[in-house]
């Protein structure tokens, strides 16, 4: 039965971590919203089975609200951080905090009414949403000490392991885990009585469900989604804060508009912006990138099936490109078939792979209507290496662009040292 307990708690940790990760992945065509709601709502069975649900695995007695599904959540915070930012991590933990608190409101207000008691095997229990409300409320608590941990460990571990992304997302969960279940298991041996026997098993299940989730992630990252960007340090002040200079923009984005045919920001809304974003960056500092593409022989889709079926491949190229890059990334419809994108918090390096991601992506989905890959040649340039402001920055990727085309299409330049490497393709 142990082994039976143990086969399912693995098939748990990974139904858990796919439907999570797909709706993260999602998240630009879906909404973030379904993610974060997703992660809310298992917060009360989790609590629930903490308390009450226990089973025989080889390593111990444990729960699989807290070992499963609790350390699934906050690796998944963590793989939020990597793909958005802290600003949007603290939306679920501010919302699960202040909904715990209304929930042990409500159990209070209702010990005033006087139920109607419908069945003797159905009476209400005040008591159980009181005690389940303050255990929530706790492990809430704990988990935006968790939440706030677990980020500032992994952009700590970046400064020895920065390109081990991995393996400090590995080390995180082992630490704060350690450290949620001293906190959360002293409250449920408080208030519900779990012996202390389930303790060392609990903490064994927790970091055996690490190396699952850790092995999941690897996976993700090899084969689905880009390489994380890593963070710069920043001081314990800036979490929770406003991490990302997004938020500052709020009133220049809602005075510019969009391109009416791919859904994509405007050419007057780049002129605005990025200027803005590439001395953010500076001020900040950050690397930052530019880079503008082009749609290859994009005149002849054109001329042999008429523009409105080349419209259609422009947004087909928009769709797939914005599904690539990051939230805090800008991409911009800079006029024709040319795009620009902004990647604020990305190195050269760093943008060498993603443009390369971006190009084997629209070569590999995006066709004509007869059928043929369309192609697109990638300039980059970078803040420091190859300007200081965005006028230049945008010409030398420009000139890169122009290089690119030279070079045959279908590649990238990004710099002299390397041309001949970018545009081998």
């Amino acid at each position: 039965m142990a082994n039976i307990n143990l086969l399912l708690f693995v098939i748990e940790a990974i139904s858990y971590f796919t439907l999570m990760v797909m709706l993260l992945h999602f998240r630009h065509r879906i909404g973030l919203g379904m993610f974060l709601t997703a992660l809310g709502v298992m917060h009360f069975m989790e609590t629930y089975l903490a308390a009450v649900f226990y089973v025989e695995v080889p390593f111990g007695i444990v729960s699989p609200g807290s070992s499963v599904f609790f350390t699934g959540k906050l690796m998944m915070i963590l793989m939020l951080y990597l793909q958005e930012d802290a600003a949007v991590v603290r939306q679920p933990i501010y919302g699960l905090f202040l909904g715990n608190l209304l929930t042990v409101g409500i159990a209070w207000l209702l010990q005033w009414h006087v139920p109607v008691e419908l069945s003797p095997s159905r009476a209400p229990s005040d008591e159980f949403l009181q005690e389940m409300g303050w255990l929530m409320i706790w492990g809430t608590a704990i988990l935006y000490l968790d939440a706030i941990g677990i980020i500032l460990l992994y952009e700590r571990l970046g400064r020895y392991l920065k390109h081990k992304i991995v393996l400090r997302f590995m080390i995180c969960g082992f630490v704060l885990l350690t450290f949620d279940q001293i906190a959360f298991f002293g409250a449920l041996h408080y208030v519900v009585g779990v012996p202390l026997a389930a303790f060392w098993g609990g903490w064994k299940a927790k970091m055996f469900a690490v190396c699952i989730y850790t092995a999941l992630f690897a996976i993700y990252e090899l084969w689905i989604g880009r390489a994380v960007v890593t963070p710069n340090a920043r001081p314990i002040s800036d979490i929770f804060s406003d991490l990302t200079f997004r938020e500052r923009y709020n009133d220049l984005l809602s005075r510019t508009g969009r391109d009416v045919l791919t859904g994509l920001y405007d050419r007057t809304r780049m002129e605005l912006e990025a200027p803005i974003m590439i001395r953010e960056s500076l001020r900040q500092g950050q690397y930052a990138t530019v880079m503008i593409m082009d749609a290859d022989h994009f005149k002849g889709v054109n001329d042999q099936f008429g523009h409105l079926q080349g419209d259609e491949v422009l947004r087909a190229i928009a769709l797939r490109l914005g599904t690539i890059l990051r939230a805090a990334d800008r991409m911009y419809r800079f006029g024709g078939e040319e795009f620009v994108a902004i990647c604020p918090a990305t190195d050269h390096g760093e943008a060498l792979r993603l443009a390369e991601r971006l190009r084997w992506t629209i070569e590999t989905s995006v066709m004509t209507p007869d059928a043929r890959p369309v192609t697109i040649s990638i300039g980059v340039a970078t803040v420091g290496e190859d300007g200081d402001d965005f006028t230049s920055l945008l010409t030398v990727a420009d000139q890169r662009l122009y290089q690119a085309k030279k070079n045959g299409r279908n590649c990238i330049v990004g710099g002299p040292a390397i041309d001949d490497i970018a545009a081998a393709h």
